[in-house]
Formats: structure tokens, sequence, C-alpha cells
């Protein structure tokens, strides 16, 4: 703590002194990715809100090589209340690179973060490739074609990359001629050397909704991007308004007499196409599942999509125990937990893994605990009842779809 109150500095020898470089702690468990720094350190969300720990997670994993493509919504909001940001870098500067879009058209906005960065890497690639047939330093040449072999590899990459840059400079003084040009372009091309880590983040009025054209066209191309959904299953950000996120019975504005149509399943939806990673997760339930698809999300080669539940204070619960309320979604029925991953299916297994154990809590009793159900009891019991039957008969027909494909 003395060491963290003599400044910036020593703060960040503190935290790098952590047991998050050590090798029996890799960032991929519970205890190593909280040893590592966030560099996203605060927001101007509600309290409690669901959306901003998965934030603060993402960073901590991803976040000295990542690319944001954010959506219009609460986390829009929170990530950039001018003139301040929750953003931030490490020591080295390192950090990730934010930018907001509208609804209709993030998806397509992350999607140029992609096509840029792969044509400017793909150039890059050809440079050291050049060089390489070139007279070099032998820890330079060393160094280069590790990176080549590596480069898509994430902090695989990010290593070789710091590799390289730390033996550009001497290379540069030992070289000449043709050589000499070709490591001053890869010198002044270096921070691409890191594979990027483009994200590609909104609530599901976006994600489900206004822009699911977006979201379906991206994932069509293969492109190697990550979009997450941050799903509080109605607008929040303009004020609760029902989105095609919204389950059955849920009050919601535009749905005040309580919604009557089943919420849309996007990643069952998204897993028809078959080479797209899919993901549903709830930290609150299972921080070790979160993390395993967060981790396989990243590192699959194509695009990925994580739809991870969001407690919002237009449910109407203690917002002081959010990740309680994802825990009890969870043993209720009413969200489940899975991934599918296409790459299980070169190794001749099932891509569809069901994370989740059978429901051990009362879907009904789940439901009430939160204003927007219970509402609809006092206001119109009878429709309430009807549609709560309706809710609990949506949840098993949903929870045998995924034993289904689990099992097949």
């Amino acid at each position: 703590l003395d060491q963290v109150m003599e400044g910036e500095d020593a703060f960040f020898r503190f935290a790098e002194s952590l047991p998050e470089y050590d090798s029996g702690h890799p960032k991929s468990t519970i205890r190593g990715s909280q040893f590592s720094l966030p560099l996203f350190e605060y927001s101007g969300a509600c309290a409690g809100c669901g959306q901003t720990p998965y934030l603060k997670l993402l960073t901590q994993l991803f976040g000295n090589r990542m690319l944001i493509a954010n959506a219009t919504g609460c986390s829009s909001i929170y990530s950039g209340n001018s003139p301040t940001t929750p953003y931030c870098t490490d020591r080295r500067g390192r950090g990730p690179a934010w930018a907001s879009s509208l609804f209709e058209d993030n998806a397509e906005y992350g999607y140029g973060y992609f096509l840029a960065v792969a044509q400017l890497r793909k150039r890059l690639a050809g440079l050291v490739e050049e060089a390489l047939s070139l007279e070099l330093p032998a820890a330079l040449r060393e160094a280069l074609a590790l990176w080549l072999k590596v480069k898509e590899e994430g902090d695989l990459s990010l290593k070789a990359a710091e590799r390289v840059k730390d033996l550009l400079e001497t290379g540069l003084e030992h070289t000449f001629g043709e050589s000499k040009a070709l490591l001053k372009a890869i010198d002044e091309n270096k921070d691409l050397l890191p594979k990027r880590s483009i994200w590609i983040i909104g609530g599901d009025g976006w994600a489900y909704d206004i822009g699911f054209g977006g979201v379906d066209h991206v994932v069509s191309t293969g492109a190697d991007v990550n979009l997450l959904v941050l799903d509080t299953e109605v607008y929040s950000n303009t004020g609760g308004q029902s989105s095609k996120a919204t389950p059955t019975a849920a009050v919601a504005k535009f749905a005040a007499a309580g919604k009557n149509t089943r919420k849309k399943d996007l990643g069952a939806m998204m897993m028809t196409y078959g080479y797209v990673y899919v993901a549903q997760v709830a930290m609150g339930a299972s921080g070790q599942q979160l993390l395993r698809a967060f981790t396989e999300a990243e590192a699959y080669p194509g695009p990925s999509l994580i739809i991870a539940y969001a407690p919002c204070i237009a449910h109407g619960i203690n917002m002081g125990r959010s990740q309680r309320e994802e825990k009890l979604a969870v043993e209720a029925g009413y969200w489940s937990l899975y991934r599918y991953n296409p790459l299980l299916v070169e190794e001749g297994k099932n891509p569809f893994i069901l994370d989740s154990k059978e429901p051990g809590g009362d879907l009904r009793s789940f439901m009430l605990s939160e204003t927007r159900f219970k509402t609809l009891m006092h206001q119109f019991p009878e429709r309430a009842e009807k549609l709560f039957k309706k809710a609990e008969e949506d949840a098993a027909e949903r929870l045998a779809f995924y034993r289904r494909l689990a099992d097949s």
C-alpha cells in the first residue's frame, strides 16, 4: 500500500509484481484475471449495473490490444461521458481504443475496423517477409520470423511484437541500403505488430432489434470480430421500452399489460451459420464459464457472439445484489448458460455445450421477485396468470431445445 501511495509509477510496479504474471495463474482463471489491471476504471452507470462488470473483465483480459466499436445505448453513455472516459491505459500506454456509432450501423462500423486492420497488417507482413530475404542482425531476424508465425495469436503476438520493437532500433543502426529502408518502414508501422482484439459492443436494443440486420450481415462474412451483447431485456437507456429481447409477461413501455410474445433467441439464430462462436453467459452464475467463453471467443478465428445477462434498474430489483440475481435466474431456468464452438466439429465432437445445471429453483417465484413481472399480477391478475403460464412453457421449450442440441 505504501508503494501505491508513492505515485502512479509505483502503482504500476506494484500491480505488475502480483501473480497475474505467474504462469500458475493465467488470465483464463478467475484468480489470474482478477490480478490483472482493469483498463475500465469507473463509469457513470446506475449503481449495481449488470453491464459494467463484463466490460471491466474484458479489459483485464484483452484491454492492452482492444479496439471497441460501441453502439448507442447505456454502454455508450457511461463509456463516453464527455469529456471523460472510463477506459484507460497501462504503464506502457496500451489500452482500449474506443469509439461509438449508432444503433443501426454499429456492427458495420466495427467491421470497418476489421477490414482496415487486416489490410494494414497484411502490408506489414509483406514488409517483414521482404526484410527476411535480406541481410539482418541474427537476433532481429529470429524475432521477425517468430512474429510471422504467431501474428494471429493474441497475447503471443503481443510478446513477439515487444521483442521486435526492442531490436528494431539496434537493427536500424547496423543495417544499410534496402534492408535499412525496409526496417524503417516496419518501425513506422510497429503499432500494428500485436494482433488487434476487435469488440463490437451494445445492448439488446441494438443487437436484437434496430441493429440486427448489421449484426447478421457482419457475422455472415466470417470476419474475425467479437460481438458482446449486454442483454438487459429492455431498451434501458431510452426509458425502458420493450425490445425483441423482452421475455413473455414482462411489463415495459409499449408492453404495459405484459409482453405476450416470447423472447427472440438470438444465439440459436446465429448458431445456424455453423461457423459462428456463440455463448450465453451470466457472471454471477458462473465466473469460470464466462471466462472460458470470453477466451474461446477471442481466440476463435472467425466471428463470435456473446450474450451476457445484465440485470437493470428497470427490472425493479435490489441493484446491490445484481450478481446474485444472475445466479438466481440461472438456477430457476430463466437463463441458460451454453457455448457453441465450431472448432469442436473438427475434433469430431458436439459443438454445443450446455454449461448450466438442471434448474433447481422455481421460475415463477423468481419472476415475482422482480417488479417488471410482479406489477402485472397486481394490475391484471387474470392476464398475469395466462402470461406466467406461457412464460413457464416458453422456458421449458427453450431448455428442451438446448438439451436436444447438447445430446445430438
